[in-house]
């Protein structure tokens, strides 16, 4: 039987679906495009926002719309935190939580056997372990995403996450080692240690974060490693100290700040200040040559003043983020936030976003146009609509350049000429 995946959210939720694929495939099945004819159409959900669980619904909808004959199953964030509302979308043949992935070959075997829709949702528990899960090849050529850690402790008053993911666990070290070693066997050059809070990883196996990101710097084979989003408050100068003698590891962090007003962070029940916040990015920059910091601001968020506002708008263009996603504060049920005062209207979210959005897009040129005239290391990837390549430096800024498809995933060096929206144009050195 032919299976297909549909994943929405973060990076995490796109290593599951392929740790998905390779499971399934055990069991016979054939993973095709999104696009092709399946037999079994999977949808892996996001719940982090209003707007993920919309994209959640209208995917479910238009696969059985378009594939009324097909079995249509929804896992992922969304039933697992919100199992109600899940079940009233009954285009959805199964609908299960990620808590229980890896028992889809069995609940598919059950539905083929009993023509029955199928709803088992269960909710994570304390002190479960880290459900094991390793992937050996990856959509992408060049990168692979490599899940090492799930679950969050924190409670930030906005997150359902702690819901939907349980709470922080862990990928033993000797199951990371093998899993990085099958992939660079298979070629992968570069990986990237993903995780829902990722920094928190080691805090159930007296293990540490830091020893994660060695253990992957040294496995033969792959030349980069890359970290998803961090916790600024996890980063201490102990950790940054002992990151910054990892020479694979590449100068670009992505580090969660959500608002530069303290105010609002308290609201947030977020654990820093914007002077922590401030010292970190300094230390950084200092530590790693090159670096890049990248962030996300959440912009709206209940009782955030104009004054609160221009605070947080102020403090993002004092650090100057190489790159910034900016969303609107959206309610999840089940939150602190949805019982807090001063729930702001939609129109007031909407232009505060795009001021933040401008403001953030001007630095953004500014740092791709700070770059014509370097030569950097890219490591490309892929061959783009316009002919030309793209990939990226090790502080993950995009280039582009013509130059022969024998070079994908391949690294050269490049020497930037000019900028493209959101890239750097650049021309190959012989």
């Amino acid at each position: 039987m032919k299976v297909s995946f549909y994943t929405l959210g973060c990076k995490v939720n796109q290593y599951e679906s392929q740790s998905l694929s390779e499971l399934l495939y055990k069991f016979g099945y054939e993973t095709v495009g999104k696009d092709e004819n399946a037999d079994i159409y999977i949808i892996n959900s996001c719940t982090v926002t209003a707007e993920s669980d919309r994209k959640t619904r209208q995917a479910v909808r238009r696969f059985k719309r378009n594939n009324p004959d097909s079995v249509v199953v929804l896992t992922g964030c969304m039933p697992q935190a919100y199992p109600d509302d899940a079940e009233k979308l009954f285009q959805a043949d199964i609908v299960i939580g990620n808590k229980s992935n890896g028992d889809l070959p069995e609940i598919l075997e059950e539905y083929f056997r009993n023509k029955k829709r199928l709803v088992l949702t269960s909710q994570h528990e304390k002190g479960e372990a880290f459900a094991s899960c390793s992937v050996s090849s990856f959509d992408e050529r060049t990168r692979a995403y490599v899940k090492i850690q799930d679950g969050c402790n924190r409670f930030c008053s906005y997150c359902i996450i702690p819901v939907a993911r349980g709470r922080v666990r862990s990928k033993p070290l000797c199951e990371l080692k093998a899993e990085l070693e099958q992939l660079s066997a298979s070629g992968y050059k570069e990986i990237v240690l993903v995780g829902i809070n990722l920094s928190a990883y080691g805090q159930d196996l007296d293990e540490s974060f830091c020893d994660a990101v060695e253990l992957a710097c040294s496995v033969e084979g792959i030349e980069r490693v890359r970290l998803g989003s961090l916790e600024p408050d996890h980063l201490t100068g102990d950790v940054i100290e002992r990151l910054s003698k990892c020479k694979k590891l590449c100068p670009q962090f992505h580090i969660s700040l959500q608002s530069g007003c303290d105010n609002t962070l308290k609201r947030m029940n977020r654990h820093y200040s914007v002077d922590e916040y401030r010292a970190l990015c300094k230390n950084l920059r200092a530590c790693f040559e090159d670096c890049t910091l990248t962030t996300d601001v959440m912009v709206g968020f209940c009782g955030e003043s104009e004054k609160d506002f221009e605070d947080s708008l102020r403090f993002v263009k004092d650090i100057g983020f190489e790159k910034v996603h900016v969303f609107p504060y959206s309610v999840r049920v089940g939150t602190k936030a949805e019982k807090m005062d001063g729930h702001l209207p939609k129109a007031i979210k909407e232009k505060r976003t795009s001021i933040m959005i401008d403001e953030c897009e001007k630095i953004r040129q500014y740092f791709l146009r700070s770059q014509i005239g370097k030569t950097v290391c890219v490591l490309f990837e892929s061959r783009e609509k316009d002919g030309m390549l793209l990939g990226y430096t090790a502080n993950y800024t995009p280039v582009k350049a013509h130059g022969s498809t024998e070079l994908s995933g391949k690294f050269a060096n490049v020497k930037i000429t000019d900028t493209d929206e959101d890239c750097c144009i650049g021309e190959i050195e012989s």
